[in-house]
């Protein structure tokens, strides 16, 4: 039984989608190695060519691949590169299977953010992604989901039974715990911060909603609660209104952005913050929230797609589309030490119940009844 598991997208774009796909790898060959791995099970990760960062497991073979991922000719040429390996089940951890290359396809589609919101994309993009998630959800033998929003989002949009789909939640990684200030403020130093700012992390682009969060911090400091926002992630696409927005509001010495911070210092930036805000129009899982509870650090999140469910009662909800209620929350969160507390504890426990182990566990029993089938 011949296995490989699509790891390209980390040469392209080293984001949680590859952290996933890395992490989730990992895992599963601890667990097969754990249980010794039959003689005839064989695991391949498959790189792009240009990756430097191989993913070095014990037991698991590596293959360097040509094509890149999202190609518009991935589906067929993919497949050609594929067929040598004689693969009995591919996992293509971002959607897109080939047209061939295995007995068998697992996908899994993380989000459906380009089907709810196709003003976010150019019209290039909106018609690659409309065009491959219809082909992939009927190619595929069997479809993973980061949450029971996006299944339920499988099923409402594109007609994909749910009994066809199984959740597979993500985890937050170890290094995402409370640490003491000796070692966080020496970090927050190195980038001239002081502890107790809002923090934003992840993408900048449309879809975050950035914009209500900067309106928010601007009528936070109407309210002579002058907080810093800390912004982490790396430019998305139409991204520019971002920082138009903050010059408009005069918010240029009270907002702070940082590209592609080392994850020590993502670490250390959860623990510094008085609160995470999250007031995204749609996530497919939102990990932010998830690496900031295990963290002990307070949630602000949108009350729409997998955000409820990963935050659970561990965090406060608000109205993406109106910014005062993100106001109030943070408000709430900042005069309120208790609730603070409360929520700290809240959220330790619920991010203890997201594991990659399940997370791998549940997967593994995905590839048993798709090649037993």
């Amino acid at each position: 039984m011949h296995i490989g598991i699509d790891l390209r997208l980390h040469a392209y774009a080293p984001g949680g989608i590859s952290r996933y796909a890395r992490r989730l790898s990992a895992e599963l060959m601890r667990i097969l190695q754990h249980n010794t791995v039959p003689d005839n099970v064989r695991v391949t990760l498959l790189h792009h060519q240009r990756e430097r960062d191989l993913l070095a497991i014990p037991g698991a073979h590596t293959r360097r691949l040509r094509t890149p991922p999202h190609h518009r000719w991935e589906r067929w040429v993919l497949g050609a590169e594929l067929l040598p390996l004689r693969l009995d089940l591919l996992h293509s951890t971002d959607f897109i299977p080939p047209a061939w290359g295995a007995r068998r396809f697992v996908i899994t589609v993380h989000d459906l953010n380009f089907l709810y919101y196709p003003q976010y994309l150019t019209e290039e993009a909106r018609a690659y992604y409309n065009q491959q998630i219809k082909w992939a959800v009927t190619r595929a033998d069997a479809i993973l989901a980061d949450s029971y929003a996006t299944q339920r989002d499988l099923e409402n949009l594109l007609n994909v039974p749910a009994t066809r789909v199984t959740v597979t939640h993500l985890a937050a990684d170890e290094i995402f715990r409370p640490l003491p200030n000796t070692v966080v403020l020496p970090i927050l130093r190195r980038y001239a911060l002081e502890p107790g700012y809002l923090l934003f992390v992840g993408t900048w682009e449309p879809r975050k909603n950035l914009p209500s969060l900067l309106d928010a911090l601007a009528r936070l400091h109407q309210h002579d609660e002058k907080r810093t926002l800390v912004i982490v992630g790396r430019p998305g696409w139409l991204y520019s209104e971002v920082f138009t927005k903050v010059q408009g509001l005069n918010l240029g010495t009270w907002v702070r952005f940082i590209e592609e911070a080392p994850v020590a210092d993502l670490v250390a930036f959860y623990n510094g913050a008085l609160l995470l805000a999250m007031p995204s129009f749609y996530e497919g899982f939102g990990l932010p929230a998830l690496e900031a509870m295990q963290c002990g650090t307070p949630t602000v999140v949108a009350d729409r797609a997998s955000l409820p469910e990963v935050v659970g009662e561990a965090g406060l909800l608000i109205n993406p589309e109106d910014p005062e209620t993100i106001v109030e929350s943070c408000l709430y969160l900042i005069r309120q030490p208790g609730l603070r507390e409360k929520l700290r504890a809240e959220g330790l426990k619920q991010a203890a119940t997201f594991t990659w182990a399940e997370t791998a566990r549940k997967t593994l029993e995905v590839y048993q009844r798709v090649l037993n089938h």
